[in-house]
């Protein structure tokens, strides 16, 4: 019974890491991040992002969400710029089977190997100060991505809330 319990929370955990989103933050510590209040968009560096426009779309509408629930609103005049850069790469696993036994192999007690490919994703979520056009503040967040369009949305959602979890720093 215990070995089924252990095996049952190994499998939880195991999801659990493929569906999180790594997170990691960087900032200038003399920045005094309690004056900005009002951001805007940079749009060279929105312009840049390698993805859709429809996935531009969808990580800018959830950025607007997390920052107005922080206090923040966009703005003509604004204190900080947010830029976004993305990368993506395929996550290779292989998974080998060393089975023993009689079977259709015609060499007794070899495996065989499994390889599955999961896109995976970056998002880097930049805050420049509007006044001397220096970085202040980047957010990243890494972890698997999705093709399923209903699942999108929220995947997104997820990358940008996680990162913006650490902005702005304490």
């Amino acid at each position: 019974m215990k070995t089924l319990k252990l095996l049952s929370v190994l499998f939880i955990a195991t999801l659990a890491s493929c569906s999180s989103v790594r997170v990691n933050a960087d900032y200038d510590k003399k920045a005094t991040f309690t004056n900005y209040k009002t951001y805007a968009y940079l749009k060279s560096g929105v312009d840049k992002a390698e993805i859709s426009d429809l996935d531009k779309k969808r990580i800018l509408y959830a950025i607007d969400e997390v920052m107005s629930t922080k206090g923040f609103s966009k703005s003509e005049n604004p204190d900080v710029l947010i830029s976004i850069f993305t990368k993506e790469r395929e996550r290779v696993d292989i998974y080998q089977n060393y089975g023993f036994g009689w079977g259709w192999n015609p060499y007794w007690g070899m495996g065989y190997s499994n390889v599955t490919t999961t896109p995976e994703g970056t998002l880097f979520i930049d805050i420049i100060d509007a006044k001397t056009k220096e970085l202040v503040w980047q957010g990243e967040g890494s972890g698997y991505l999705t093709k399923n369009t209903e699942k999108k949305d929220a995947r997104i959602k997820e990358f940008v809330s996680k990162i913006l979890e650490q902005y702005p720093p304490k």
